[in-house]
Parts: C-alpha cells; structure tokens; sequence
C-alpha cells in the first residue's frame, strides 16, 4: 500500500525526521491562504499522486507570491497527471502539498527497504540524489553505498557513520544523519513498511539536513493491524477493480490483453497466463480467486473480469484441491446467468469433483466450452478471442 507525500511526512515528523514546512491543500483558494501562513519568499505546489518523476511533467511547479500558488493550483487540482509510473490514464490529481523553498546546496539519497537476499532490512544512499537511483547503480554504482542491518542487533552508530562520511558529511550533520536514519529505522519496523525513500534528502546553505521528498510504501499483509495506515490508503490512486476485487478476497490486477483468466493458485495463474502468451494470446487480467471458494465469490470473479470491456473470452482453469470443481462450475453458471456473459468461456476442470463440475457445465446451451486438457483449452480460448 502507498501513502501521499503530505501523509509520509506527517509519520516522519513522528519519527523526528526533519521535513520542509507545509500543509495540503484542496482548493487553490486554501493554498494560497497555505502559502501565506507559511510565510517566506518562495513556494513550492506539489502534485499528490502515487507516482514519482512528477516534477518532469509539470506536476511539482516553484511559486514567487501566494497568488501564483493559487494560480499553479488552479491548473492542477482536479486534472489527471500523467508520468513513466502511471500509464497512458494517469492519476486524478485531489490535493496537493504546498511548502516552503529551501536554498539547497546538495541532494543526497537515502532510503531503507527489505533486501530479501541478504534477508536483512538495507540502507541505500548515495551523494547523487535528485537523480532515478536506478540510473545511478546502472552508470556509477560507485556513488551507492549499502549498509544492511542485522535483526539482533538493529542499527548501530558506525553503521550510520559509515554513510555520512559516503556522503561527504561532516561535523553535527554526522549525529542529524544519524538521527534521521534512527527515525526511519523505528518507522520501518513500527509500521511494517516495506520500503521508505528520500530522495533528495537536501543540505542546505547552511548546513541542515531536511527530507525534502518522502515516499513510504508499507507491506499490503500488515496493513490490517495498523488502523491508523489504513486510514492513510487513497482509493482514487488505485485500480478501481483491484479495490473491488480485495474486498471480495480475490487477487486481480489489470493486465493489457483480451483474455480473461480467472484460476485458483497464484503459480497457477502465472503458468496459465503464460500458456495463454505460448499460443498467441494476451491475457486481459491476473486473477486468483483462492484456494478456498464459493459461488458468491465466482460470480465477483466474473463480473471484474467482465468490467473490462476489452476481453474477447474467458478462460478458467480450476484444480480442485482445497475447493470443490462442482462448486466453481456451479459458480460459472450463476454468473453466466446472473451477468449475461456474451464473450465465451472456455474451462478446464481438473481435481476434486471434476467430472461433476464438467457435467454441470455440458449441454447448458450457453456459450461454454468445458476442457479436460489446458494445452487445448489455452489454444481454444485463443482461437475464440481472435474470432471475436
């Protein structure tokens, strides 16, 4: 799960984590009142979306008076901003950050996240910060330094030493790193994150060290017990039928194709999705509907896949373990009829029960194909979609 900006720095003005001054805003008209209450000589407007490389396309723009908040406001609130981590749609721009200007003299890179090959929780920093951190361990891996933490022992003082003198820093900013990377630590674990950045973390003209950009995405699994993140979650910034789908309890993600999958068993929707692609499909969707079913939770599988008016046919391959094949084919059926499902479906059944659930699904007069063999199955659906 991810969280806005404006929200990353309220948690790590908790954690005693320097930040800029500033306020969100959702109307211009409250901005520039922001930006008056800030005081100063300079703002900056800040688009709140899950998304980086924001300020490349105009969605981090600098303002000289209040009025000009306002005015930089105006042009975002209630857009879509469209960048390299969005997709061609973008993200509906709701609110934004408006916070004081500060003379920066370097950028610098700090972050934390799980390394899970060390299986240790990692420190990354680097001296080029402003820039993709990406590019930077691909060009000069040399400006990176890693320091992982071990979970007996948790971060110790030479550890954070260690990366000051990386970056260059010297006197009272070797304890203010300390601090702040002290304060991320303790909201990593606290929180159950799964990755925090700064980028930059800026020093400024004299000498201070303030996150000037904070990003903190947190483990989907531990958002459950801390009521106050789940409080933080933004719907509009996410996939409408991936919120759907989780209140359900399937797993769904939008894919680009016109072949919907729905499967029991995450590996077994990834080797369906590439058997799909090995016969010459496109899969429109990732969708697992879990080990443990029922014909409710079926006919939401169908009617997600079915919301994307881009799937040609459908195809479901259910093993029949833990749930019972009979009991999937009964879910089709109701959602056939329940839906009115005018793509065709093709479904393999194989397991537990299988020869009912391939009896129920014969002779019904819909638009069903029932399969015993995946590798047909696949090429069916395939041929079905094409057809379409």
């Amino acid at each position: 799960m991810n969280i806005h900006e404006y929200q990353a720095k309220q948690l790590f003005l908790h954690y005693s984590i320097p930040v800029p001054d500033g306020k969100q805003a959702t109307t211009p008209e409250s901005a520039e009142q922001v930006a008056k209450e800030l005081g100063g000589d300079g703002w900056v407007v800040k688009a709140q979306v899950h998304a980086g490389g924001r300020g490349k396309v105009g969605g981090v723009k600098l303002a000289k008076t209040p009025a000009e908040v306002a005015e930089f406001s105006r042009g975002m609130l209630g857009k879509r901003l469209v960048t390299k981590q969005t997709g061609a749609e973008g993200l509906p721009i709701n609110s934004l950050l408006i916070e004081k200007t500060y003379p920066i003299k370097r950028e610098l890179y700090l972050s934390v996240l799980v390394d899970r090959g060390s299986e240790r929780i990692i420190f990354i920093a680097s001296s080029a910060g402003g820039m993709d951190i990406e590019t930077v361990a691909h060009e000069t891996p040399e400006q990176i330094i890693s320091v992982p933490v071990h979970p007996a022992a948790g971060l110790q003082g030479y550890q954070c030493r260690k990366v000051a003198y990386a970056l260059g820093l010297k006197g009272s900013q070797i304890k203010a790193l300390g601090k702040i990377m002290q304060g991320l630590y303790d909201l990593f674990l606290a929180k159950d994150a799964s990755q925090i950045e700064i980028n930059p973390l800026i020093e400024t003209d004299n000498g201070e060290l303030i996150a000037l950009d904070a990003k903190i995405n947190f483990d989907d699994n531990a958002v459950e017990v801390h009521p106050d993140i789940r409080a933080m979650k933004d719907a509009d910034q996410e996939d409408e039928k991936e919120n759907k789908a989780q209140q359900f309890g399937l797993n769904y993600i939008t894919l680009e194709g016109n072949i919907g999958c729905m499967v029991n068993g995450a590996g077994l929707a990834m080797a369906t999705m590439d058997l799909v692609k090995l016969k010459g499909g496109q899969p429109a969707n990732f969708l697992d509907v879990g080990g443990g079913t029922s014909v409710e939770k079926v006919c939401e599988a169908f009617k997600l896949i079915l919301s994307d008016h881009s799937v040609k046919a459908v195809l479901v391959n259910i093993f029949g373990g833990i749930v019972q094949c009979d009991i999937i084919a009964a879910g089709i059926l109701a959602a056939v009829e329940q839906v009115h499902v005018a793509v065709p479906v093709v479904v393999r059944l194989e397991g537990t029960n299988a020869e009912q659930g391939r009896a129920l699904l014969s002779n019904t007069g819909l638009n069903l194909y029932a399969a015993d063999d995946l590798a047909h199955a696949a090429e069916q659906v395939v041929a079905l979609a094409e057809a379409a």
